[in-house]
This record gives structure tokens, sequence and C-alpha cells, in this order.
């Protein structure tokens, strides 16, 4: 997944997905998909990136691997999630902006706060919320992270 910081760094790219029964009024995450077999994860996010919104990701970095359990519409979840940090070229506009899914469908794409402050969805996997200030200057982390999320997902 990636962390896909705007030129200025005061926001990054994330879908905006239906409610759920554990969030009525929808949700946030972070761009990417599956790794594939045979794919490394950096293999995977550029293939994603390209395959979801036709751009490219500038200044890639790996900045660590979250473990995510989570619950969507009362089935439990598991995923682990490498996340990335960069820049989309072209970046997707303010307004108006979808991604692909693999099976066709449109999703919107939105620019979040990097603080987070003022939003009124949760993002998830939500143990990236701290990885991303620390990325607003560039900073990296090595930790893998555990993520219990009561609602999440794709």
């Amino acid at each position: 997944m990636l962390i896909a910081r705007n030129r200025d760094h005061t926001a990054h790219a994330v879908t905006f997905n239906a409610p759920t029964s554990e969030n009525p009024a929808g949700y946030h995450r972070l761009i990417g998909g599956t790794v594939e077999l045979g794919e490394s994860h950096h293999d995977t996010i550029r293939r994603e990136i390209d395959e979801e919104l036709g751009a490219t990701i500038r200044r890639l970095s790996f900045v660590t691997t979250v473990e995510n359990i989570f619950t969507i519409n009362g089935v439990i979840g598991h995923e682990v999630v490498f996340v990335h940090s960069g820049y989309l070229d072209p970046q997707p506009p303010t307004v108006a902006a979808t991604l692909t899914e693999s099976d066709g469908s449109s999703v919107p794409v939105v620019w979040r706060s990097m603080t987070g402050r003022h939003e009124t969805v949760p993002l998830y996997p939500s143990a990236v919320e701290p990885l991303i200030a620390g990325t607003q200057s560039g900073a990296r982390g090595a930790a893998a992270l555990y993520s219990g999320d009561a609602g999440d997902m794709r």
C-alpha cells in the first residue's frame, strides 16, 4: 500500500470506500493491492498503481510492514501490508478522481489530510496513521506494527 503524498506534503491520496456495518459513513484506505505469486512487494505497488490509476510512483521508499486484523460487515479478515511512500505521477485531481479495481469497478480517490484532523471517516489500516506524519518529513520506519482494526477494508 502507498502513502501517496501531494507535492506540498499536506495530504495523501486514499480510496473512499462504501459504508459497512462497522463504518456506516464509509472509510478511507491506502491505495494498493495484493502481491501476486512470485512478485516482490516493490513490484506489486508499482504494478497496482499503474493498473488502478495509470500512474507511476516517484521517490518510492519502503516504510514498514503492518499486520492488520480487521472486521468488515461482521466477517474477520487478516492481511500483512507492506507500506511504502512516494509521489504519484500524474497526481489524481483534487475532485472527481477514481481508480479502477481488478473487477472493473471504480472507487473514488480523495485527498486526506496528513494529520487526519477534521476527517469524518477512519483510515485503514489504522496502524499507518502515526507513520503518515513521519512521511511528511521523509522519515522511514523499519519496525513491524500490529493493527487490530474493528472494521476495515477493501
